[in-house]
């Protein structure tokens, strides 16, 4: 089904957010893909708001993005946000997002061993 006008517009808007974001944390087209697990013309489809981005995939591309979903759809009240730097553990959670699917298995095997451990 094709994209509405009205539905256009918000995708043209939400993917040069995505364009945005991704360029401030150096990213290519194809990394981001990777990371979602779609091809790089899909993610450059996205970013033009040729094609709908799935809400499904909103959370995996926030966190990829180092960005709250508010940010993402531009809803940001200022008001509700945190002040200060990240906490060194959502530095480093944003740190895995940019790794290689094969790196993050293993760091969240790694984490879930860890975990289990300290519940014992």
């Amino acid at each position: 089904m094709a994209i509405s006008r009205d539905e256009r517009g918000f995708f043209v808007v939400l993917g040069n957010r995505i364009a945005r974001l991704r360029k401030d944390r150096h990213l290519t087209q194809a990394q981001l893909a990777e990371t979602l697990g779609i091809s790089q013309p899909t993610m450059n489809a996205y970013e033009l708001g040729q094609r709908r981005v799935p809400v499904s995939a909103l959370p995996v591309l926030a966190r990829a993005l180092g960005a709250g979903l508010e940010d993402m759809l531009g809803e940001t009240n200022t008001a509700t946000r945190k002040r200060g730097p990240a906490p060194k553990w959502q530095q480093q959670i944003e740190a895995i997002a940019q790794l290689p699917k094969a790196q993050q298995r293993f760091v969240s095997q790694m984490l879930d061993t860890v975990l289990t451990q300290a519940q014992r």
